[in-house]
């Protein structure tokens, strides 16, 4: 699955950049929502995503990079969102967060910066559905892909298979034609993009292209 990041989106012309989304094989759009405190940028908030809301047809893949965001889950619910991840490195009673999402209706992810090792999730595996493995240091767009990020897909789908979970492998952060077929050759199954995709002259054939890897 193809999640076009809305952080490389013209915001300036959001109506006129869902026209093709809407149009296209994306089959999620990506939100990731930054505080200034657990990430060091601002990006956008709820007000921006209930906008967002009204002009997508594509399901939300809410992205929370904050303190406490467990505190929201109830709001993001509200706008609807089909995903909701959390940082591992933000939750300290994880457990009760991802059921606390799955009780409110959402696919229930969780979040690894790229210094957090794949074996803290051992114990939550079963329980989740969605990883995000971070392939950059989270708070920026277009940074360059890190290599380990391969390794660490390779290891997610170890534990996956091991436990019976069910749960997809979602990686954020330089994933281009290049990384993405790389990726896909690891094992994920939904790769986030902005750079690669808004930056494109056909952004709707690049989202078709990563799809097809």
């Amino acid at each position: 699955m193809i999640a076009p990041s809305l952080l490389s989106a013209d915001f300036g012309n959001l109506r006129d950049e869902f026209q093709w989304l809407n149009r296209s094989t994306a089959d999620w759009i990506h939100l990731d929502v930054m505080d200034g405190v657990f990430v060091p940028n601002i990006s956008f908030g709820f007000p921006v995503i209930s906008h967002v809301k009204r002009l997508t047809e594509k399901p939300l893949d809410v992205h929370l990079m904050i303190v406490q965001p467990e505190k929201f889950i109830r709001e993001v619910s509200e706008l609807g969102a089909h995903v909701m991840t959390v940082h591992h490195e933000a939750c300290i009673h994880l457990h009760r967060t991802v059921h606390e999402i799955q009780r409110y209706g959402m696919l229930a992810g969780v979040a690894l910066n790229p210094s957090t090792p794949v074996a803290v999730l051992q114990d939550i595996i079963g329980d989740l559905d969605l990883v995000l493995l971070m392939s950059v240091n989270p708070g920026f767009g277009g940074q360059k892909f890190i290599p380990h990020t391969l390794q660490k897909v390779t290891q997610l789908r170890t534990l996956i298979a091991e436990s019976g979970s069910h749960a997809l492998i979602e990686v954020d952060g330089g994933v281009n034609m290049d990384t993405g077929r790389l990726l896909r050759q690891a094992g994920a199954d939904v790769l986030v993009a902005g750079n690669a995709i808004f930056a494109s002259d056909n952004p709707e054939e690049m989202c078709r292209r990563l799809g097809a890897l």
